[in-house]
Formats: structure tokens, sequence, C-alpha cells
């Protein structure tokens, strides 16, 4: 009995290591954003790198997860596991050191890497620790905790930047690293997949090589235009390599990427819909965390305090959306989440250069709720609907797919809001006097920001005021997008998954993946 009880404890001490390290890596795709402002100040940062700031993390994150999952299934889910806390942990330091955008930008890829390891591997982990029976809840808490570090990072971020500097947002990861360590090295065992022999580093290298084209002419074409040769040759590049990747992913017997896995309904829409509700919802984020501090001139613990409704939301419905899948199934339930992730961001995108919170948090509370009642759903959709020997490639493809989403809505939502903010400023500039027009030369980054405080202060309250409406007009249309993007999504869940039907757990099954 005494051993029988060790043994559960140490099931549910495996599920803790993963959820915290999780919640460390899910942190950081939101709290760098509320020190956003204070790094665009500091390192004089202009609009693209800030975006780059974001992206280089994502982008990194997207683009080897695949390969994390493989290393992981290869060589050792439990050590690779510790190698990439290792280099998240180094990375968060390096980042906090950071004395120029450039260095912290570089520093952020790396910390991607480490991410790219710790993500698919958690999910992988707990599927090899966890019977069928049990597997459901274990991973409505791990999808509850990824959501909830989404949403408690700008608090979390906000008390760090105004308590201390921006650089405390990576110095916290230290502690949680070396904390997630201790607790893996004690609790975790060893698993992998013995059919794993090939890593494709071609095709990582094919992959990593075509979403870096991408995102880097997405970012580039709000400054060079989308007709241009800059951005449309980069354009073809990214399909050139991203077909190439898919070619050889056809020709080789151990694949990166198992295209398998895509000719399953289940599987193709759990990973269609994360990928929607990243492209929307990191874009977005990115937009409102400057809308707060800029426009609103909130500080950055004001403005995290003012995300609380999000966070508060994913708190109190992660746990019951994880219990409700197996009543509701996952159709239903993706549909529903999707729907309020939908109309939580068109109603934001109403607000204005000085509406009330009161007309805010409403629409933030229903996007919190949309996000937990789905993201339970998408994860165990996917990965009961592939071998469970699978585990690590397979959450790997699932997570992958929101990361790539996450950059790409970075990417195409800052170029839809910096066309629009561009566009609408160019038109206004020549109604301003002509004192003001050129004190404002060359000032166009700063509109692009949202900084019309200190664009006030340089050419008076006309200058602010136009160049505050132009931001707006562009986080209007980048807003509308996202909400265009989660009603897409649930479309998508809801046709998609018509007529599917879902793996029943089994009483006693054994865990998915043998314990080495």
């Amino acid at each position: 009995m005494k051993a029988r009880l060790q043994g559960i404890d140490r099931k549910w001490w495996t599920l803790f290591a993963m959820c915290f390290a999780l919640f460390m890596i899910m942190l950081d795709n939101t709290i760098v954003n509320i020190a956003l402002p204070s790094i665009q100040r500091d390192l004089h940062a202009s609009s693209a790198n800030l975006q780059w700031t974001i992206d280089a993390y994502i982008l990194t994150f997207a683009a080897l997860i695949l390969l994390g999952g493989k290393l992981g299934d290869r060589y050792g889910r439990k050590r690779m596991f510790i190698v990439g806390l290792g280099i998240f942990t180094l990375s968060s330091m390096l980042c906090a050191l950071s004395s120029s955008d450039s260095e912290l930008i570089a520093a952020r890829a790396l910390q991607g890497v480490g991410a790219a390891l710790l993500n698919p591997l958690s999910l992988s982990i707990i599927a090899s620790t966890f019977p069928r029976k049990q597997l459901p809840t274990a991973i409505g808490i791990w999808a509850g905790v990824s959501g909830l570090g989404l949403a408690v990072g700008p608090l979390v971020g906000g008390l760090l930047v105004e308590k201390a500097s921006w650089s405390a947002v990576f110095w916290v990861n230290v502690p949680i690293g070396v904390i997630a360590v201790l607790v893996t090295l004690w609790a975790v065992h060893e698993s992998r997949d013995p059919s794993t022999s090939n890593l494709d580093l071609p095709g990582t290298t094919l992959i990593t090589l075509g979403l870096a084209a991408l995102v880097w002419a997405l970012i580039k074409s709000g400054e060079h235009g989308w007709g241009s040769a800059y951005t449309l040759g980069f354009l073809a590049a990214a399909v050139a390599l991203l077909g190439a990747f898919v070619w050889w992913e056809r020709r080789i017997a151990d694949p990166m990427l198992p295209l398998a896995f895509f000719r399953k309904r289940a599987f193709s829409v759990a990973s269609a819909v994360v990928s929607l509700v990243g492209f929307g919802m990191f874009g977005v984020i990115f937009y409102i965390t400057l809308y707060f501090q800029n426009v609103q001139g909130y500080s950055p613990l004001q403005a995290g305090v003012r995300s609380l409704p999000m966070t508060m939301m994913l708190m109190a419905v992660a746990p019951l959306a994880g219990k409700l899948n197996a009543t509701l199934g996952p159709r239903l339930q993706l549909t529903i989440g999707m729907l309020l992730s939908s109309a939580g961001l068109f109603g934001l995108s109403l607000i204005g250069v000085h509406s009330s919170y009161n007309a805010i948090w409403p629409f933030y509370a229903l996007m919190g709720a949309g996000l937990a009642f789905a993201m339970p759903a998408v994860s165990s959709t996917g990965m009961a609907a592939v071998d469970p020997r699978k585990a690590g490639v397979a959450s790997g493809v699932i997570n992958a797919s929101r990361q790539v989403g996450g950059a790409l809505g970075i990417a195409v939502l800052g170029s839809v809001g910096a066309s629009l903010t561009r566009s609408r400023w160019n038109d206004t500039l020549p109604t301003l006097s002509a004192d003001a027009q050129a004190k404002l030369a060359g000032k166009g980054d700063l509109v692009l920001g949202g900084q019309g405080a200190l664009l006030g202060r340089i050419a008076g309250p006309e200058a602010k005021a136009a160049s505050l409406d132009a931001f707006m007009h562009g986080v209007t249309g980048a807003l509308l997008c996202g909400g265009a993007l989660m009603l897409l999504a649930a479309v998508v869940a809801y046709v998609g998954l018509w007529g599917v039907k879902m793996p029943q757990p089994q009483e006693n099954a054994a865990p998915v993946a043998a314990e080495l």
C-alpha cells in the first residue's frame, strides 16, 4: 500500500513539474509584452525590432518544437526536458543582461530553443505517466496552466517592471527554472519511443529558414509595401523553402513532421484551430499592451491589473472545461470557446483613445472564458487521434501550430495595424500646422508605437491627438482581424469535427508510453 501511495504521489509530482515549467515558458509569451514600452524607451528599439523581441522567441519556439519532440522520443524525454530547462534559464539571464535591442532579440531566440524542448516534452511526459482513464484530467490541468501562464503574464510583468525594471521579467525565470530542474530530477521517470531513429536535420533546416523568411517578409511589408520586390522576394523564398520541406517530409521514412497525422481529421482540426487561436490572440495582445500604457497612460502595474478579468476567467473556467470535455464533446466545446473569444475581440475593436475601462473589461473576460473553455479540448482531441507511442512528436505538432500561428499573428496583425496607422497618419499630417509638420518629420515610428504623449511634447496637443487617432485606427483593424480569425476557428471546429468519434479512455489502461 505504501509503495502504491508513493507511486501515486510521484505521478502527481510529475504533473506539477511539467506544469511548473510550462507555466514559465507560456508566461514568457506574454509577460514581455507589458515591458515593451520600457524596452522601447531604454534600448531605443524601433517598432519592427519591438515586434522581433516577441517574434524571435515565438519563431524559434515554433520552428524547433517538432525537433524537440523527436529529441525527447529518441534520447529520453526526461533528459532532454532538463536540457531545455537549462537553456531556457541561461537565456533568460542573457535577456536580463542585454544592453541593446539586438542583444535582447538574440537572447530571446535562444529562449525559444529551450521552450521548443520543454513544451512538447511536458505533454509527452504526462502522456507516458498517466493511465488513459486519468489522462484527460491531467491534460486539462496542463492546458489550464498553459492558459493561466498566458493570461497572468501582463499582471506579473507589470508588477516586476514597475517595482524593479524590464529586466526583472527575465530574472524571474531563474529561480523557477532551478526549482523545475530539482523536481524533475526527483519525480519524473525516463521514457522514450524506441522506434524513433532519425532526427531529420534537413527538414528542421528547411522549416526554420522557411518560417523565418515568411515572418521577416510580413514584418517588413509595412515598411517596404506588400507589392515591393523586397517583400515578394522573401515571400517567394518562404514558399519555396516550405514547399521543399513538405516534399522532403513525404520522401523520408521517419519524418520530423509525420504527414500521416493530418489524415486524421480530428488531428487536422485541432492543429488548425490552435493555429488560428495563436494567430488571433498573440497579435492582439501586442497591441492591447501598447494601448493600455502608451494611449491610456497606465503604468506597467496598472496595465497588468487591468488584464485580471481574463486571468480570473481562465482560473475559474479551465478546471470546469477539463471535466466538461467528456460530457459536451470536443466539437461543441471548441465551437463555444471560439465564439466567446471572437465576441470578446469584436467587442474590444470598439475601444477608442478615451474609452472607459468599463467598456473594456467585459470583453477581456469573454476572451479568457473562451480560451479556457477551448484549450483542453484542443490538446485532448489532437493527442487522442494519433498512436500513443508518438506522443512527443504529436504534442510538438499541436504546440508548433499554436506558436507558428502566434508568430504569424504578430507579424500579420502588426503589419495590418502598421499599414492602417501609417495610411491615416499620412492623410492627417498635411492638415497640421507647418511648424508641427517640421517637428514631426521622421517621427513616424513613434506614431506606430502609439507614443502620442511624446509627440505631444514635441509638437503640441494637436499632434498628440492626430497621432493617437492614427494609432487607434490601426489597432481597430488588428482587433477586427483577430475577431474574424476566432470566428473562423469556431467554424472549422464545428464543421471539421462533425461526425468524428473520439476514442473513450479505458478504466484500467496503462500509460500511453512505457517507462524506462
